[in-house]
């Protein structure tokens, strides 16, 4: 596989989520990452359509019995030829299965060894268990997204799960892998989603310091849909569209394509005590012309504006298209790996696969045991 990453190998200690999403984006970037499933996962030959679940996709898959010694060896000769691993197991299970970081480490020295939990490996929360948003709650985020007098409402699993979990988990096991190239030495990353989360509010709390922002009132700031410039608008085919015309220039190419650069009141666009009784105002002219419309009068202007599209309809927008922003793969659209780069090109050339459909390949090729007696034995699976 092409890609910026490519002739790196990291195993991956299968789980939900976060995890997983952590190790696509290791592989969408070129790593040779190999999904460890456990043995009962294999519920017999692998049929010939993939995986449904896109997560898997860019990666090989084996499965191994770890309450098995002999699979606990065969994963650790894994570990030992491998330049990373990734865990998204609660705090001391990979210890208790023998496979914890210090055992891990005396086998391979330069090994990054990457953590993925909701609350961190410590902390009165750290055995409990949790969800993207229990994480988010705790890191002080999901209070914020609410409009005023609403319940706060989870921004689907994308900020704890997503940007607070599976991204810090690769940007920190890459950062790690940097450094281990000039030290020679590996090391623990505890990539935890509360505190991922709660540096995705870091702006919000400069904002927060200046009396930019006031958390106690969620959904009167700038930023929360508070600001009569800065929402999702229903139009008169009951479809939506997003405007940000925060900046002064942007604002003004509002107002006149709106026709509300006629009406006084719209001149501070930075008054706040004037921003909930222009909301009603601005409502009632986008709810004039359907989303075609509006997309026709405000597309590539500086208003700050687009139209508000479900997936199959983002697949299938001009702008997506041409830059291939989703593509099709194995039958499956999906969207295409990011960022993109202008020599280490980016491709999917491995569908999601099934538990162990490639146990028997990939311990070949990595020359891990005698693989026959290992299956004999129980110790690993070949689907």
């Amino acid at each position: 596989m092409a890609g910026p990453l490519s002739g790196y190998r990291i195993v991956e200690i299968a789980g939900i989520g976060p995890g997983p999403f952590a190790a696509m984006m290791l592989a969408d970037m070129g790593a040779e990452v190999i999904r460890v499933d456990r043995a009962q996962s294999v519920r017999g030959p692998a049929p010939e359509a993939p995986f449904f679940d896109l997560l898997q996709r860019g990666r090989k898959n084996i499965a191994i019995d770890l309450k098995n010694p002999q699979g606990v060896e065969t994963l650790l000769q894994l570990i030992e030829k491998a330049d990373a691993v990734i865990e998204g197991f609660r705090p001391g299970v990979m210890e208790r299965l023998g496979i914890g970081p210090d055992v891990c480490l005396a086998r391979n020295p330069k090994l990054v060894f990457g953590r993925m939990t909701g609350w961190g490996q410590e902390g009165m929360y750290g055995q409990a268990a949790g969800h993207d948003i229990n994480y988010i709650s705790l890191a002080g985020a999901l209070a914020h997204f609410a409009r005023p007098g609403e319940t706060p409402l989870p921004p689907l699993n994308m900020v704890g799960d997503f940007g607070g979990g599976g991204m810090f988990l690769a940007y920190g096991v890459v950062c790690a892998l940097l450094e281990a190239q000039k030290s020679g030495k590996g090391q623990v990353v505890d990539t935890a989603m509360v505190d991922g989360a709660a540096v995705l509010m870091t702006m919000f709390w400069a904002f927060k310091s200046i009396g930019m922002h006031d958390e106690n009132n969620p959904g009167t700031n700038l930023l929360d849909t508070g600001a009569h410039f800065y929402d999702a608008y229903r139009c008169k085919d009951d479809k939506f569209i997003s405007i940000g015309s925060i900046e002064p220039q942007f604002y003004a190419e509002l107002l006149r394509l709106t026709g509300l650069d006629a009406d006084p009141e719209f001149a501070s666009h930075m008054d706040r005590t004037k921003w909930s009784s222009l909301k009603p105002k601005v409502t009632a002219v986008f709810a004039t012309k359907t989303q075609a419309e509006w997309c026709a009068i405000m597309e590539a202007t500086d208003v700050c504006f687009a139209p508000v599209l479900t997936m199959s309809e983002a697949a299938q927008h001009p702008h997506n298209k041409e830059r291939n922003t989703f593509v099709e793969s194995h039958g499956v659209m999906q969207p295409a790996p990011a960022p993109r780069f202008s020599r280490t090109k980016t491709s999917l050339d491995q569908p999601p696969a099934h538990p162990g459909q490639h146990t028997s390949e990939v311990l070949t090729a990595w020359g891990i045991g005698d693989v026959e007696s290992l299956i004999a034995s129980g110790a690993i699976k070949q689907a």
